[in-house]
C-alpha cells in the first residue's frame, strides 16, 4: 500500500505535467496566431513578417487619417458672420455668406450641464420650451437662456433641437444627403471617413460651420459619458433624425435610413478632430 508521502510526490508529479502540457498548448496556439515556426532557419523571416503586416496596415490607417486632418480641410470663416434677421424659425440670414443658420458661431456653444443624467436624451417642459423660442423671436441674440432664467437645462437642448428640427432645409441639406447615407454604409473604416470628408465638402458653407460647431459641442458632451450617459451612440440615435431628413418621399425608404442617420452623427462626433 503506498505511504502519504509517495501518493503525494505522484499527485504534485500530475499536476507539473498538466501544467506543462496547458504551457504547450498554449505557446503553440500563440506560434500558429503569430505564423511562427521555432527551430527553424526561417524563424526570423516567419516571426516578424506578420508583425510588418500589422504595423504596415496600422501605418497606412494612420497616414490616410493625418491627410484627412491636415490637407483639403473644411473652409473656414476669415470674416465675421453678420446676421440680419435674429429670430428662432429664421431664416437667419448672413449677409456675409447668404447662408441662414442659427446664432451658434456669433453666440458660441454654450457647454452648461454636461453632467446632467441623459443631456438631450431627456425632454423638458414643453412650455418653457417654447418660451425659449418666444425669448429669441423676441431678443434675438440677446435672449437670456442663462440657468438663473432656465434652471432645467433639458428646456435649453429641447429649444436647440427644436430649431434644427423646424429649419426649412435640414443642417445636412438634402442635396448632400445621399452622400452621408453611402458613407455610413462603407464598411472599411478609412474609406468610410475619406467618404465623410467628401460629403461634407457639399454642404453649404454655414451648414458645414454649424455642424462643425455642433460636433465639437456633442463630444464634449462624450467627455462627460460617466456622468451624463450619453456616449456618441446615444447622441447619434437623438440628433440623427434632427439634422438630416430623407428627400425621399417613400416613408418606408426614410424608416430603412434611420439607422444610417444615426451612424452618420455617431461618426462625426466620434473623428470630429478628423474631420473638421
Amino acid at each position: 500500500m503506498p505511504s502519504k508521502e509517495s501518493w503525494s510526490g505522484r499527485k504534485t508529479n500530475r499536476a507539473a505535467v498538466h501544467k506543462s502540457k496547458q504551457e504547450g498548448r498554449q505557446q503553440n496556439l500563440l506560434i500558429a496566431a503569430l505564423g511562427m515556426k521555432l527551430g527553424s532557419q526561417k524563424s526570423s523571416v516567419t516571426i516578424w513578417q506578420p508583425l510588418k503586416l500589422f504595423a504596415y496596415s496600422q501605418l497606412t490607417s494612420l497616414v490616410r487619417r493625418a491627410t484627412l486632418k491636415e490637407n483639403e480641410q473644411i473652409p473656414k470663416y476669415e470674416k465675421v458672420h453678420n446676421f440680419k434677421v435674429h429670430t428662432f424659425r429664421g431664416p437667419h440670414w448672413c449677409e456675409y455668406c447668404a447662408n441662414f443658420m442659427w446664432g451658434l458661431i456669433a453666440q458660441g456653444v454654450k457647454c452648461a450641464g454636461l453632467n446632467s443624467e441623459g443631456l438631450y436624451r431627456v425632454s423638458g417642459f414643453s412650455d418653457l420650451i417654447e418660451d425659449v423660442k418666444m425669448a429669441f423671436d423676441r431678443d434675438g441674440e440677446k435672449a437670456d437662456i442663462s440657468v438663473n432664467m432656465y434652471e432645467d437645462i433639458n428646456i435649453i437642448t429641447g429649444a436647440l433641437k427644436l430649431y434644427f428640427r423646424d429649419l426649412p432645409i435640414p443642417l445636412i441639406t438634402y442635396d448632400a444627403y445621399p452622400k452621408f447615407i453611402e458613407s455610413a454604409k462603407t464598411m472599411d473604416p478609412d474609406e468610410q471617413l475619406e467618404s465623410l470628408h467628401e460629403a461634407l465638402r457639399l454642404l453649404p458653407p454655414a451648414h458645414c460651420e454649424t455642424l462643425r460647431f455642433l460636433m465639437a459641442h456633442l463630444k464634449r458632451v462624450t467627455l462627460h459619458e460617466k456622468e451624463n450617459l450619453m456616449n456618441a451612440e446615444n447622441l447619434g440615435i437623438v440628433f440623427g433624425p434632427t439634422l438630416m431628413r430623407s428627400p425621399e418621399l417613400d416613408a418606408m425608404a426614410a424608416l430603412n435610413d434611420i439607422r444610417y442617420q444615426r451612424l452618420v452623427v455617431e461618426l462625426l462626433i466620434k473623428n470630429e478632430d478628423i474631420l473638421f
